[in-house]
């Protein structure tokens, strides 16, 4: 069973999907060994770690190519991707639903702002035509090499154009194709529970939960209950290693030494562990007969 497929199985099982947020392949290995189905590459997940920069629109469709590529390589669980704006028009749309496909991607996100685009959490966004986002929409399932790969629309019009507009753009979303609607940044539970009411049967609704953005953080049971399908976390992991790593540097400048972080790492053999170092050593010894040898020394 292709991951894409295994995603669209996702989707019409029962339960909410959570999908945690990663960055590189090591995170997507870890969330895959903590043994969650589906795991969500954010555009912002790549541009803070990658080139260091906010999420204003600054990466490329090869980086984030690069990335899934490199992700794909190292874990079996579908995953979907943020490919913003689908970086330009229509056909720019296409080429980077077929690259990213191609790269592993099982489900590609497709936003209507403007290009370059901002995060979904800051001021300042505009918009494409709801015409304009329906024909990108057309364009990436007609570009689908897999027709399981999902399609996620979301739209930022909450923000720009109000509740109202963001339904109505939302609406023309599914009629355009899109398999699961990503209607971002609503700013009440109010709000929320009327998407739930008003798609439920017509589209999966996502939602996103972002600590210290706009929507009202709430669990996978909470959301489920107000009619969300997915559930990602995009930027968490992010978060968590970056409050960790000035930890760690704080404490290494005063004492010149990682002792009082020991306790809050993993040594030098545990993350080997992570990353299957034996199982890895033990395959390559199949075919290379140095390794064998060291192999045999080390066990005599």
């Amino acid at each position: 069973m292709s991951h894409a497929k295994a995603l669209r199985d996702l989707l019409k099982a029962p339960g909410v999907i959570v999908a945690p947020g990663m960055y590189d392949a090591f995170t997507s290995l870890m969330i895959e060994q903590h043994g969650f189905k589906c795991a969500y590459l954010g555009g912002a997940s790549i541009s803070y770690t990658r080139i260091a920069q906010p999420d204003i629109g600054l990466t490329s469709v090869s980086e984030v190519a690069q990335v899934v590529s490199h992700i794909r390589e190292r874990i079996s669980i579908p995953f979907i991707v943020d490919a913003d704006t689908g970086f330009g028009n229509a056909l720019n749309t296409q080429r980077s639903v077929k690259l990213l496909e191609r790269m592993g991607a099982s489900g590609i996100q497709l936003e209507d702002q403007t290009y370059p685009k901002r995060c979904g959490h800051l001021a300042g966004k505009s918009l494409v035509s709801k015409e304009e986002m329906v024909g990108k929409l057309k364009a990436a399932v007609d570009a689908r090499a897999d027709k399981n790969t999902v399609i996620v629309g979301r739209t930022d019009a909450i923000a720009v154009e109000g509740f109202d507009k963001a339904v109505d753009r939302a609406h023309a979303y599914v009629e355009a194709g899109a398999d699961v609607l990503f209607i971002e940044a609503p700013q009440t539970i109010e709000q929320m529970q009327t998407l739930g009411k008003m798609f439920a049967g017509k589209a999966p609704l996502l939602a996103n939960m972002v600590e210290g953005g706009k929507t009202p953080l709430k669990s996978a049971k909470e959301l489920g209950d107000l009619g969300f399908k997915v559930v990602i976390f995009p930027g968490a992991m992010v978060r968590v290693l970056a409050y960790a790593a000035n930890e760690y540097l704080n404490i290494l400048q005063s004492d010149g030494s990682t002792a009082r972080m020991r306790d809050r790492m993993f040594d030098f053999g545990q993350v080997n562990g992570i990353l299957g170092l034996d199982d890895i050593m033990a395959a390559g010894q199949k075919y290379d007969h140095n390794l064998a040898l060291a192999a045999d020394k080390t066990k005599s």
